[in-house]
């Protein structure tokens, strides 16, 4: 399983962090030991001090896919999640100043917070609201309608790199309102309707 993720597709959060807006998808990966569900609590990694919550929008491949056309990216999975990239700031601008990779920052162990998986026919993804809340305050907003990229969009670039195989996930980006987490906040993720996820920091 691959967790192939997309930065700076949301044109406010690139801004909110002094990034130029990208001209095409902006991709990371994470390995299969970022992945935390079943809202297990996620505990702060003793090398950072700035971990900051990310929500996503995060798709399942369900078939191998190479190259894929755009018009037929939409056949490619069925289900998709809230979730959450976790990111170490202060260690990722560290390695951005000095022009490194930024995976130190952004695939460590439990980085990749999954909600529970639906089935995408009883949503519209071009126009998803959805929600983060710490600490029952909302943080951020977003709606798919805002992304740089659609997802079908994403899934068709992204196949032209990687072969996408059955049960790789796609975070598709994060809208504005990123900010830092600590012991003891919890974390909820939903759309209108539904709950995805709803844990504690530890």
């Amino acid at each position: 399983m691959k967790i192939i993720c997309i930065g700076r597709n949301y044109g406010a959060h690139a801004k909110e962090l002094g990034n130029e807006v990208p001209d095409k998808p902006v991709i990371f990966c994470k390995p299969d030991t970022a992945v935390l569900k079943n809202n297990e609590p996620f505990y702060l990694p003793n090398f950072s001090k700035d971990i900051h919550h990310e929500i996503e929008v995060v798709v399942k491949i369900d078939k191998m896919g190479k190259s894929i056309a755009p018009q037929f990216a939409h056949k490619y999975y069925s289900e998709f999640t809230l979730g959450i990239d976790f990111t170490a700031r202060d260690l990722q601008t560290e390695l951005k100043g000095k022009g490194l990779p930024w995976e130190l920052a952004k695939a460590f162990d439990h980085s990749a917070v999954l909600g529970e998986f639906v089935k995408k026919d009883n949503y519209d993804l071009n126009q998803l609201d959805f929600n983060l809340y710490k600490n029952d305050a909302l943080v951020q907003h977003g709606n798919t309608k805002d992304m740089l990229f659609s997802i079908d969009a994403i899934i068709s670039f992204v196949s032209f790199y990687f072969t996408l195989k059955t049960g790789d996930l796609i975070f598709t980006g994060t809208p504005a309102g990123v900010g830092a987490v600590g012991i003891g906040d919890r974390l909820i993720g939903k759309t209108e309707a539904v709950e995805f996820f709803n844990f504690e920091v530890k």
